[in-house]
């Protein structure tokens, strides 16, 4: 790990301000993925701004009757949140769908939404990487494609969004409650907040330099049965190869987002009028255009089976 100087940032405007105006500065909340990374020296901040003590990370109802996550708030807290379980049951069981328990005590809502791809080229120093250096190539583009992305990637970038809990709040339509260095607040929708790799696949999100995430707000609660269905290698501890979040209302209508399949949590709205009429329907309209490579095409089936075992409990329900 290369040395690093470190503050602890009394409010959120400093802390933005801090980053916003350091060369090779970084936000440092949980640290669950950050400090991997820095070991690794695929990330080597040269400063780091703690942001622990800003106490953003109280789970309070809006004005509209949604939610407002502090972008600190654990994980752990968020998924047993009684008003998360009742009412955003697709969140609280995607969050317990990833990691273990020892993290989620530990990783925020933020860093949750900020935490960078697990393709093992990425990984892999001594491999090409666009994403950890920008114009070195993609290893993967011809190598072990078998957990990477079949829709939305580019010929610069094969890697997927390994997150879970980002795919439950597209299905429910959040908003990222960002400052920026110079104080402006900004709300950004979770569909516009992560970004597809095309020419900049380094570039993982649409927050600007030094852009502090303050909360994550839910709408209203929109009722109906939540699923979050989760198919992976092994029973825990481990990523997506496909991930389902859904809500299906009692008439068959529904939403539904995908995980594992792309560089960001993938929804298609349009596809999702097609819910009444099954699982393969509305596949066939949210993967069009999929590029998938022989190791990995099996992720387009797969997804259809997902969408249908989530539907089928939903039914049940």
């Amino acid at each position: 790990m290369k040395s690093f100087t470190y503050e602890r940032a009394k409010t959120p405007g400093d802390a933005a301000a801090a980053v916003g105006t350091m060369q090779g500065a970084k936000f440092l909340a949980g640290g669950t993925n950050l400090l991997d990374l820095m070991k690794l020296e695929i990330e080597t901040p040269t400063h780091l701004v703690d942001v622990q003590d800003l106490r953003l990370d109280r789970i309070e109802k809006t004005d509209q009757g949604g939610l407002r996550i502090g972008a600190f708030a654990t994980n752990t807290a968020l998924a047993a949140d009684e008003r998360v379980r009742r009412d955003y049951g697709v969140l609280t069981r995607a969050i317990v769908a990833g990691a273990s328990g020892q993290l989620r005590n530990k990783a925020t809502t933020a860093g949750n939404l900020l935490q960078r791809t697990r393709c093992p080229y990425f990984y892999d120093t001594n491999q090409p990487c666009n994403k950890r250096k920008p114009g070195s190539g993609c290893a993967a583009i011809g190598g072990v494609s078998r957990q990477l992305a079949v829709i939305g990637s580019s010929d610069q970038c094969i890697a997927t969004y390994p997150g879970d809990m980002a795919v439950a709040l597209r299905v429910l339509d959040a908003s990222v409650e960002t400052i920026t260095p110079n104080g402006q607040t900004r709300s950004i929708p979770i569909a516009d907040f992560h970004r597809l790799p095309g020419n900049t696949p380094h570039i993982d999100t649409n927050l600007a330099k030094g852009e502090l995430i303050t909360s994550v707000t839910l709408p209203r609660p929109i009722g109906g049965t939540h699923i979050y269905r989760k198919v992976r290698d092994r029973a825990s501890y481990a990523f997506a190869l496909v991930s389902v979040a859904a809500v299906v209302q009692k008439d068959g209508t529904g939403r539904a987002a995908f995980g594992g399949v792309a560089p960001k949590p993938w929804r298609v709205e349009a596809a999702e009028a097609a819910m009444a009429q099954g699982a393969a329907t509305v596949t066939a309209q949210a993967f069009a255009g999929a590029k998938p490579t022989s190791e990995n095409a099996f992720k387009l089936s797969l997804a259809t089976r997902a969408l249908a075992s989530t539907l089928s409990e939903a039914r049940a329900a």
